[in-house]
């Protein structure tokens, strides 16, 4: 399954929700793990990487692509 890895600017499990909600409603994602401590998202599915980053985005996270 296609892995979408972003480093996403998160501070609490609030932003963490925030993030998962937005990416739950995503066609194409299967699963997201949050990582808060290393502030890395992976998501799993067939979502295209930059509609992901895109998404993520929008919610207000400053958002990359994991290196």
């Amino acid at each position: 399954m296609p892995e979408t890895q972003l480093r996403v600017a998160m501070a609490c499990e609030g932003c963490a929700g925030a993030v998962r909600r937005v990416l739950g409603n995503l066609e194409g994602v299967e699963k997201v793990d949050i990582d808060l401590a290393k502030q890395k998202v992976t998501v799993l599915g067939s979502a295209d990487p930059n509609t992901v980053k895109e998404t993520v985005a929008k919610s207000g996270k400053k958002t990359e692509f994991w290196a």
